[in-house]
């Protein structure tokens, strides 16, 4: 399977869904912050999949598959960690994810 199916299949939520998302509190509270504007890596990176989601397949650029590889590795390594025992619907770990267009409970 190619990284864009891997993509396609891991990032469960809809452009819409990843925006509303990334507008709430529990989005911006979660993921190491790295840029100096104080927000983090995953919410960076659901704006950035929100813009990919919404392409054309041929106006993605090789930035853009690069992107959707991260995405990839990123999903598959936090869901191999597994998530809480009690209360996966409001935690961390979940929103960490879905700052990057996947959510666990769906």
């Amino acid at each position: 399977m190619s990284a864009a199916d891997e993509f396609d299949d891991l990032v469960n939520m809809t452009p819409k869904e990843l925006e509303d998302f990334l507008g709430t509190d529990e989005s911006k509270a979660v993921g190491q912050k790295s840029s100096g504007n104080g927000e983090s890596t995953g919410h960076a990176s659901g704006r950035r999949i929100v813009e990919i989601k919404r392409k054309k397949q041929a106006d993605l650029t090789d930035a853009d598959e690069e992107h959707k590889a991260k995405v990839v590795g990123y999903i598959k390594r936090h869901l191999a960690q597994g998530g809480p025992d009690d209360d996966a619907e409001h935690s961390k770990w979940r929103y960490s994810l879905m700052n990057w267009g996947h959510d666990p409970l769906k």
